[in-house]
């Protein structure tokens, strides 16, 4: 009879739990970004579940830094658009006035 794997939610609140301490040492401002890395991680619990062949929290922590790239691909998406608006906000002011 094969073995009994616990669901990937249930695993997912364990390992969670079992940074109880850590997250306690932690100053307020860190404590609540732990809490959002958390919360990005269990957004993807059912993919989490096809991955049982790695260790649950490294399939935790690739949730979290996905959710993390993906905040950083944002970021540079309107930082090269500002980028371009001040380029054109400055050919404006240069353009002679006639």
């Amino acid at each position: 009879m094969g073995r009994t794997l616990p669901a990937i939610a249930q695993v997912f609140l364990q390992e969670q739990e079992s940074f109880a301490r850590f997250r306690r040492a932690l100053r307020r401002g860190d404590q609540m970004v732990l809490d959002d890395l958390f919360a990005e991680a269990q957004q993807h619990l059912a993919a989490a579940s096809y991955a049982a062949h790695a260790l649950p929290f490294e399939i935790f922590l690739l949730a979290m830094l996905l959710e993390e790239h993906k905040q950083v691909l944002r970021l540079r998406t309107i930082v090269g658009e500002q980028h371009e608006e001040i380029h054109h906000l400055q050919a404006v002011l240069e353009e002679p006035r006639g």
